[in-house]
């Protein structure tokens, strides 16, 4: 396979914004896992079942509620994820050149194979952490994953920061992205923090963001 990676042309604007919607929309189902563990969802549930089991004499009714009360949450974290989505195709995605290759400390990078834009990264400075560039936006096509793509995008953004003489990568992940979270700490970053997503209902469900940082300087 003929695998380049390169700086983004505007002409691949379309391909990046389906690379990150289809990447993103793959969480959902880990999401919702993920939900379904935390201790106060099963108390929920439990608690709805027996009162509906205690009041009605019946199973179905509860069964029923259960199941809706289910469908009802997995419809919740599809709104969430549709927002988040719609919210960064607005924002940055919009114009990825005004947003990244028009700033000395920023860029975005696309891996093509046999002319095909089958992954995505960028990084800019981070206005909390002034000594690193954060990095953004990775995601490869399931069809082209398991060949080192990620890892040479990682690559890519770790020589473009150490060039500009930043100190460090940041990146942040979600607990559900344990693939991504086996892949940086592969190549040598490091889990720095854990912390609670903002949202009321990331905070009841455990739902929390990782930093990881890959270090190139011990001056910070």
């Amino acid at each position: 396979l003929d695998e380049n990676i390169r700086k983004f042309r505007d002409e691949d604007s379309e391909a990046v914004q389906e690379v990150f919607t289809v990447g993103m929309s793959e969480h959902i189902p880990s999401s919702f896992t993920h939900i379904l563990k935390q201790p106060l969802t099963q108390m929920v549930l439990m608690c709805v079942f027996c009162a509906l089991m205690g009041s009605s004499k019946s199973f179905i009714l509860p069964i029923l509620a259960v199941t809706l009360l289910l469908a009802a949450t997995r419809q919740f974290i599809v709104y969430m994820f549709s927002m988040y989505i719609e919210t960064t195709l607005k924002k940055d995605l919009h114009n990825i050149s005004e947003t990244y290759l028009n700033h000395k400390d920023s860029c975005f990078w696309v891996a093509e194979v046999d002319g095909r834009v089958v992954g995505t990264v960028s990084c800019l400075p981070n206005e909390n952490v002034p000594e690193a560039l954060e990095l953004k936006r990775l995601s490869v096509r399931r069809s082209h994953r398991g060949m080192g793509i990620a890892k040479a995008l990682c690559r890519t953004v770790a020589d473009f920061t150490r060039e500009r003489g930043y100190a460090a990568v940041i990146l942040y992940t979600a607990v559900v992205q344990t693939d991504a979270q086996h892949l940086y700490e592969h190549i040598g970053y490091k889990k720095t923090k854990e912390f609670a997503a903002p949202q009321f209902m990331a905070k009841m469900t455990n739902f929390n963001m990782f930093e990881y940082r890959l270090q190139f300087r011990q001056d910070y």
